[in-house]
């Protein structure tokens, strides 16, 4: 008959298997933080802000956001940068876990949703693999803000009844997609991490029969006091980027422009009112 210690061990395993959610004293909360504007913060990522003990942080945190921090709080950047000096994810990893095994209550804050290309599979597998509880705590993606920041809506009643997240690179170098089904008439995509791929993304997309004239919109810094908004058509995205001095995160929306109650000029400056 197995005795205490060999119960306690049964338990112990079993809580790690349940999705390795109760095993230790500390724990995990993967937070979205949005894209920038606190106002956008849901109240439960403002709540596990409120109570962490270490918060690891992505590159495009805003510092209005990190402010939220309590001044106890360890601040740790994690940041990276698409084709450029980045921590690498398996340090990432280990940082996660082991603040939450020493006890600690850690937020991974991640900018947008953290479902939404944010590498949130591999920590929560290095927290499983540790028998690390955790959760997940949604936030508002780039997409949602960047639609708001142009007044239009990610889908439409006889335009499109889907609609595409899809990244311009991933791991591999320029990620390819469905391109034939991209280039119909009418589809919208909001493309993640899309500026230096945007020579290749117009390339394949006119390739597949796009129309050249498709609205594009790039928007710069979507919901933050700094955020441009800017105008084109599919065959000038290109130039369109390489001719624009990009500081901040970029997203880039495929047949979707700005209303036209205030978007006589090429480019626009600022979060506004939109007209309706």
């Amino acid at each position: 008959m197995p005795g205490p210690i060999g119960y306690l061990s049964r338990i112990l395993r079993a809580l790690f298997a349940a999705g390795g959610r109760g095993a230790t004293a500390g724990r995990v909360d993967f937070v979205g933080a949005g894209p920038g504007d606190a106002d956008l913060l849901t109240l439960g990522a403002l709540h596990a802000l409120e109570a962490a003990d270490v918060v690891i942080h992505d590159r495009l945190i805003s510092a209005q956001v990190l402010a939220l921090c309590p001044a106890r709080a360890t601040r740790i950047s994690a940041g990276k940068k698409g084709f450029g000096p980045s921590v690498a994810q398996g340090d990432i990893n280990g940082m996660i876990t082991d603040h939450a095994l020493r006890g600690a209550r850690v937020v991974r804050l991640k900018s947008g949703d953290p479902t939404v290309f944010g590498r949130l599979d591999e920590e929560i597998d290095a927290c499983d693999a540790a028998g690390v509880a955790w959760r997940i705590v949604p936030g508002i993606t780039a997409a949602s803000a960047g639609v708001a920041a142009i007044g239009q809506s990610l889908t439409k009643r006889s335009r499109n009844s889907s609609v595409r997240m899809i990244t311009g690179h991933d791991m591999a170098g320029f990620a390819e997609h469905d391109w034939r089904a991209l280039a119909r008439e009418g589809e919208v995509a909001a493309i993640y991490m899309g500026t230096r791929s945007a020579r290749f993304v117009q390339g394949r997309l006119m390739m597949h029969g796009a129309d050249p004239d498709t609205a594009v919109t790039l928007i710069e810094n979507a919901s933050r006091p700094d955020q441009r908004v800017i105008g084109a058509r599919l065959a000038d995205l290109a130039d369109t980027v390489e001719g624009t001095a990009f500081s901040g995160p970029v997203l880039t929306f495929y047949g979707l422009r700005p209303r036209d109650a205030w978007a006589a000029p090429s480019e626009i400056t600022g979060a506004k009112e939109v007209a309706s």
